[in-house]
C-alpha cells in the first residue's frame, strides 16, 4: 500500500532526525560498515568449516575417497579466502579504527588462517569424541547420526573448537561473532576463550553459559541451564593480563540443571557432582557429592 501523502511527509521528517542522529560522534554512529568484519561472510566461512569436519552428514554430492579431496579443497579453499579479509578487516579496525586492511594486516590475517587451518585434524579428533560422549551419555540417542545432524550441544562445541582456536592466535572480534552466531542458534554460549578438554557433552544445552576464563577437563557433563559465571571484577584495562574469573571443573565432573557456579578460585574436584539448582562459590572436594546451596564447603584452592 502507497502511504499517503501526510504520512509521507512525517516519515520524512523521522527519515531527516535519525540521519541527524548520526552526527552525534558514538561508537554507534560509526560509517565505517564496509571497512569492518561481514557477520554474514564470516557465518558463511563457519558453515564451510562445518562440511570439513563433517563431510559424509553435510554434503549433497555423493562422495567416495577418491573424490574426498577435491570437496574437502573446495571448502576450505572458499572458507580461506573469507577468514583472511574478514580478519584482515577485524585487525586494520583494532590497529587503526577503521580503514580497509593493508598488506600487513592480509599477512598477518594468512598465518592465524592457515595455523588456525593445520589443527582441523586435531579438531576432528576432538569432536569425534564429542560426539561419542553425546551418544554414550544420552540414552536418548539412537544413533551417531542423530547427534551429528540434530543436538545442538555439538553444533555449538564445533562452533567454539573452531573459533577457539582463532582466539588462542589473538584474532580479534571474529572468534566472538562465531560463538554468538552459534549461541543465536542452540541457546548455548560458550566463549571461545574457555579451555575446554575432551569427550564434552551437554545435555538438551538450552541456556548453558560458559564464561572466558572457565577451564574444563575430560569427560565434563553439563545439563541445561548451567552458568560457568564470574563474580563482580573490574574490567581488565588494554595490556593487562587478565586474571581466571570463571571456575575450573576437574574431569569427570557432572553438572546438572539449572546450576551455577561462580568464580575463578571455584574448583569443582574431580567426579563431583552438583545437583540441579545449586548457587556454588567455593570450591568442592573431588567426588563430593552436592544436592543443596552450598555456602562453603572447604577453604578455596
Amino acid at each position: 500500500m502507497q502511504n499517503s501523502e501526510k504520512t509521507q511527509r512525517r516519515l520524512e521528517g523521522l527519515i531527516d532526525a535519525v540521519t541527524d542522529s548520526y552526527a552525534v560522534g558514538r561508537p554507534i554512529d560509526s560509517l565505517e560498515s564496509t571497512a569492518l568484519p561481514n557477520q554474514r561472510k564470516i557465518v558463511e566461512a563457519l558453515l564451510e568449516l562445518e562440511h570439513v569436519a563433517y563431510m559424509g552428514f553435510y554434503s549433497t554430492r555423493v562422495l567416495s575417497p577418491e573424490n574426498l579431496r577435491i570437496h574437502i579443497a573446495g571448502h576450505m579453499d572458499r572458507a580461506t579466502g573469507i577468514l583472511i579479509e574478514q580478519i584482515g578487516r577485524a585487525l586494520a579496525y583494532k590497529r587503526h579504527g577503521g580503514g580497509m586492511p593493508g598488506p600487513a594486516e592480509i599477512a598477518w590475517s594468512e598465518e592465524a588462517v592457515l595455523s588456525t587451518l593445520e589443527q582441523m585434524p586435531r579438531i576432528r579428533d576432538l569432536l569425534s569424541l564429542d560426539v561419542d560422549a553425546a551418544y554414550e551419555g544420552d540414552p536418548a540417542a539412537s544413533s551417531i547420526e542423530e547427534i551429528v545432524f540434530s543436538y545442538p550441544a555439538i553444533q555449538a562445541i564445533t562452533v567454539y573448537r573452531i573459533a577457539h582456536e582463532l582466539h588462542l592466535r589473538h584474532v580479534p572480534m571474529v572468534p566472538r561473532i562465531m560463538t554468538e552466531h552459534a549461541h543465536s542458534k542452540t541457546g548455548i554460549e560458550i566463549h571461545p576463550g574457555a579451555q575446554i578438554g575432551r569427550s564434552f557433552f551437554i545435555d538438551h544445552g538450552t541456556g548453558v553459559v560458559i564464561g572466558a576464563t572457565a577451564v574444563i577437563g575430560d569427560h565434563v557433563k553439563l545439563y541445561q541451564g548451567v552458568t560457568l559465571g564470574a563474580l563482580s571484577v573490574p574490567r581488565v584495562r588494554e595490556g593487562e593480563t587478565p586474571k581466571q574469573r570463571h571456575p575450573t571443573l576437574e574431569d569427570k565432573v557432572t553438572i546438572y540443571a539449572g546450576a551455577t557456579i561462580l568464580g575463578g578460585e571455584t574448583v569443582i574436584g574431580e567426579g563431583a557432582v552438583i545437583g540441579s539448582n545449586c548457587w556454588i562459590t567455593h570450591s568442592v572436594a573431588p567426588g563430593a557429592r552436592i544436592t543443596f546451596t552450598v555456602v562453603d564447603t572447604q577453604t578455596p584452592r
